[in-house]
């Protein structure tokens, strides 16, 4: 919700029971402050809930005080427990107070988005311009073009269906090609589809790393930009000690930046139909003890937002990583298989970009659809 500049707004909660309910059903909720401070940012609340199969929704409203302070957005949680008669399926929603004060952010601008370009083989290919959902790589690059952006993150997949030279030419390089001078990629399982992922490492050059490696990192605007290879068994694993995770941590301990964002191709958390993956654990492990902000992935075909977590899928306000999915670069949505914790948006309907502001000591997120009318904004402070 909008913050506004006085007097009192209501942030409401819904909470559902889901499913035939066998007889009366409970639950108790609370408030719990994150970076918005409770009694000064929004008034707390407490209380239980009691549902039935003519009242399976209710709603928890929290009063949020205005001012004309210029401040990032703030977060607070709506906390459930303590279940009569059934159990609690997510047990946290997260609120955001957006502020609406002063001018907006100035920094660098950054677009990502993974899973991109169809084959050209393919039906809907129609020269990069697809039908319907599939192929709309050409309309997702349109964006980048217009934006005028600093630097453009591809998520893996940017080459169906194997990755091979001679596809990226024709598919990806007529559309998301354009901006190639200012990308910089991480590669995904169908670009290793062709062995060494030589396609990719052929087409990217020296943008895209070490051959052998794929994982590097890069400074812009004071942030420092980490960008890994989730391809485990290609770089000798991902786990704690493997060589790309002893190197993370050697990266993030030499910069001296206050802001970090990361990204890699499979995502650790996603509700999609491939799922969270704690392959990818040691690395949000890394990143967390570091104090990160920000993880982007592909992989699943969908855009999702977390709230703010930890390595161990906990809700941590104070300093924990906010991830997106951004599987929506063009090559098709997909939908969702069940809601993971702390999952605050999530869309399968469009296709686009997500872009970032990367400020001194801040950053704002803004999701574009090419195809479909979806958008998603925010903003939050670094540690």
């Amino acid at each position: 919700m909008v913050e506004g500049d006085r007097g009192a707004r209501e942030l409401v909660f819904e909470v559902r029971a889901l499913g035939r309910l066998g007889g009366p059903v409970s639950v108790a909720y609370e408030t719990v402050a994150g970076t918005a401070a409770e009694g000064e940012d929004f008034v707390g609340v407490s209380g239980r809930l009691s549902f039935d199969e003519d009242a399976k929704s209710r709603s928890v409203s929290v009063r949020v005080r205005g001012d004309s302070v210029d401040e990032t957005d703030e977060l607070l949680a709506l906390t459930l427990s303590g279940a009569g008669g059934a159990t609690v399926a997510d047990a946290e929603g997260v609120g955001t107070i957006a502020d609406d004060d002063g001018a907006p952010l100035r920094g660098a601008r950054v677009a990502a988005a993974g899973d991109i370009a169809c084959d050209p083989e393919s039906g809907s290919f129609a020269d990069g311009r697809g039908e319907g959902l599939e192929c709309r790589q050409h309309a997702t690059s349109d964006l980048l073009v217009e934006g005028r952006y600093d630097v453009v993150l591809a998520l893996g997949d940017i080459q169906y269906e194997d990755g091979g030279l001679d596809e990226f030419r024709a598919s990806y390089d007529p559309s998301w090609g354009r901006v190639q001078a200012v990308t910089r990629p991480v590669p995904g399982n169908h670009d290793y589809r062709t062995r060494g992922a030589a396609g990719y490492f052929a087409y990217f050059g020296v943008a895209a790393g070490d051959p052998g490696r794929g994982y590097y990192s890069f400074d812009l605007a004071g942030w420092h930009l980490v960008a890994l290879n989730s391809n485990c068994d290609e770089v000798g694993g991902c786990a704690a000690d493997s060589p790309q995770e002893r190197w993370l941590r050697r990266d993030l301990a030499a910069s001296r930046a206050r802001c970090t964002l990361a990204y890699w191709h499979h995502p650790r958390y996603s509700s999609g139909t491939s799922g969270s993956d704690s392959t990818y654990a040691a690395f949000w492990r890394a990143l967390h003890e570091a104090g990160a902000e920000v993880v982007l992935a592909g992989h699943d075909h969908h855009y999702e937002r977390f709230a703010p977590q930890d390595a161990s899928e906990a809700l941590d306000l104070a300093s924990g990583l906010r991830g997106f999915v951004v599987g929506t670069g063009g090559k098709q949505p997909r939908g969702l298989s069940w809601t993971r914790p702390n999952s605050e948006v999530r869309e399968t309907t469009s296709l686009g970009v997500l872009e970032l502001t990367l400020g001194a000591g801040a950053y704002e997120w803004r999701f574009r659809s090419a195809v479909g009318r979806f958008s998603d904004r925010g903003s939050a402070s670094c540690h």
